[in-house]
């Protein structure tokens, strides 16, 4: 890890300078002694002006202002405490305590486009968050006299409340500089995740997309954060209880092509159980125990042309589980390890590929296996075989496609969406052994967002710029 991180350099970037001779480099005719001559760059940039009075756009009092402060040098540097600091001359990780604004603007000549993935969980803004108030013309003075680092001429932290008449106002003052500044900091193939709530998230994904761009939006991911169970309901007056919370999802740029696949993951025997418990069945109940003998058939074209041998098969054999049970005599969770990778369910699926092979044997009844080449997915450019059953053509899953074995057993696996209900919160508090009433985030949570970024052993940047200092999943970053 300590070859991820680079040395840092005290020296603060000049962002509107680097801003400058970019844009030089692109339009150096716009450029007239040193000076932008905008006439000449619209000129070059023609149909793309807009010059219309009324446009869309998001805007609020003070936003100007905030974009100036991310272009400001910061007045401070960063100084090494060697004293507080563990495994000083082997640890990968910096923890760097200060206004966030002002390391940010530190960090951005060392860390310009290294950063693979950032997590923040920022005030969400419900009346009662600390927001940050800058002062443009001193924030390391503002930073010591918000956390209480000056004497009694300090000021300590305050909420934003609705009444204040600049309820968003604030809070967007606050958030604008600090993404502005991250966003220097992101790879083109690194990801932002935001925590946030209802309160501020329109808001939120209205100045991401002018600050990463609405092209690099990935996802936003609803998160199980509370049960609706029970009689009590805190949150609760006109409206319904709230028991999710938001993750927000940027790319850094072009070069971000998905995440990982990441699985939801829970022993068979008691994912069964809980369907049944449902009044829910299980789909996966027939066992192949003979696959019979094939007979080529024909070759047809899929949609691109591509050959699909077509195969008959005689002399197949088909059993229940329940039947096999009785067979042998053994307990059914036992014939889902025993038989695990002929066990397969048939599914009324609506492809392409189906509907071919029903013109190719319309009246066949009996099993067809197909062998072709997918343009797309996991067996994208491989020999892949593929099977139908009865009149309808009904396409055979198997078991093995949706589990896996390990030594725990036979473990159910759901790919991850935008819906995420699997985690637990119920003693999130207790985690890390860091007490922290609220707004702490289960480490589970902050392990997933890893997993979707990093491949099993792949090194990389992570950077926090909300963290408390006894944040449960500080350890959590030490593993890549």
């Amino acid at each position: 890890m300590s070859k991820v991180i680079p040395s840092m350099d005290s020296a603060t970037q000049d962002i509107v300078a680097d801003n400058i001779s970019q844009l030089k480099q692109l339009f150096p005719e716009a450029f007239t002694e040193g000076k932008v001559d905008f006439d000449t760059l619209r000129e070059v940039l023609g149909e793309h002006v807009e010059d219309r009075e009324e446009r869309y756009s998001f805007t609020w009092n003070g936003k100007n202002q905030a974009r100036r402060l991310a272009q400001t040098p910061s007045t401070g540097t960063l100084r090494p405490c060697e004293e507080e600091s563990v495994d000083w001359d082997s640890t990968g990780n910096l923890f760097i305590e200060g206004d966030n604004l002002e390391v940010l603007k530190l960090l951005q000549k060392s860390y310009h486009k290294k950063v693979k993935m950032i997590y923040i969980d920022p005030p969400y803004n419900t009346g009662n968050d600390f927001v940050y108030e800058d002062d443009f013309s001193d924030n390391i003075k503002n930073y010591k006299e918000i956390t209480g680092q000056v004497g009694e001429g300090g000021r300590p932290y305050s909420d934003n409340p609705e009444t204040s008449g600049r309820y968003h106002t604030n809070w967007l003052n606050m958030m604008y500089p600090r993404l502005k500044l991250a966003r220097n900091l992101l790879k083109e193939d690194g990801v932002i995740f935001i925590s946030i709530d209802d309160n501020e998230v329109a808001n939120l994904r209205k100045i991401c997309d002018e600050i990463f761009g609405e092209e690099n939006f990935i996802n936003l991911v609803s998160v199980k954060s509370k049960d609706s169970s029970g009689a009590s309901g805190g949150g609760e007056d006109k409206r319904l209880k709230k028991n999710i919370e938001y993750l927000i999802c940027y790319s850094g740029g072009e070069l971000f092509k998905k995440f990982n696949q990441v699985y939801k993951k829970e022993n068979l025997e008691k994912y069964i159980s809980d369907r049944k418990l449902e009044g829910k069945t299980f789909a996966y109940t027939k066992v192949m125990v003979k696959n019979g003998t094939e007979s080529f058939l024909k070759t047809i074209k899929d949609g691109s042309n591509n050959d699909i041998d077509v195969f008959t098969v005689k002399d197949f054999e088909l059993k229940s589980v329940s039947q096999l049970s009785k067979e042998e005599n053994i307990d059914i969770n036992k014939i889902y390890e025993k038989y695990f990778d002929q066990i397969l369910t048939t599914e009324n699926a609506q492809t392409s590929i189906r509907e071919r092979v029903k013109n190719a044997a319309p009246n066949y009844d009996g099993l067809i296996n197909i062998y072709y080449k997918p343009i797309s997915g996991k067996n994208k450019g491989k020999r892949t075989k593929v099977s139908f059953i009865g009149k309808t053509k009904r396409l055979i899953s198997y078991l093995s496609g949706v589990c896996e074995k390990s030594s725990e057993g036979i473990i159910k696996k759901d790919k991850i969406g935008t819906l995420w209900n699997d985690l637990s919160w119920s003693s999130v508090a207790l985690e890390g052994s860091v007490p922290y009433p609220n707004g702490k985030k289960p480490i589970k949570f902050i392990e997933r967002l890893i997993e979707l970024c990093f491949k099993g052993g792949e090194k990389g940047i992570v950077l926090d710029f909300f963290l408390d200092q006894e944040a449960p999943h500080m350890p959590v970053f030490q593993k890549i």
